[in-house]
């Protein structure tokens, strides 16, 4: 993509994928990106160490809800910072 952005698609294991991740990124943070259902894997099996919501006063009646199915999952997180406009909610959650 523009900008060196890498996309690559695997069927691997979350942690085999994960190591992959920080080998390439050579020191630098890495990002999960995907949809609700790749986050809810990654957090139920304790590999994120931080989540930043973006929580918009938006009703749209469907699609996958981020934080189903992690019940075990999200209780080691506690919320380190809460910054609220009228138009967002900007949460970032941190492993304890």
């Amino acid at each position: 993509m523009a900008g060196g952005t890498t996309f690559h698609f695997t069927d691997e294991p979350l942690g085999t994928v994960l190591r992959r991740a920080f080998d390439a990124a050579v020191g630098k943070d890495v990002r999960l990106g995907g949809g609700p259902a790749t986050i809810q894997q990654y957090v139920r099996a304790g590999l994120v160490d931080e989540l930043h919501l973006a929580i918009v006063p938006l009703l749209v009646g469907r699609g996958e809800r981020l934080l189903d199915h992690v019940a075990e999952g999200i209780e080691g997180y506690r919320v380190a910072e809460m910054v609220s406009s009228p138009a967002a909610t900007h949460a970032r959650l941190v492993r304890r």
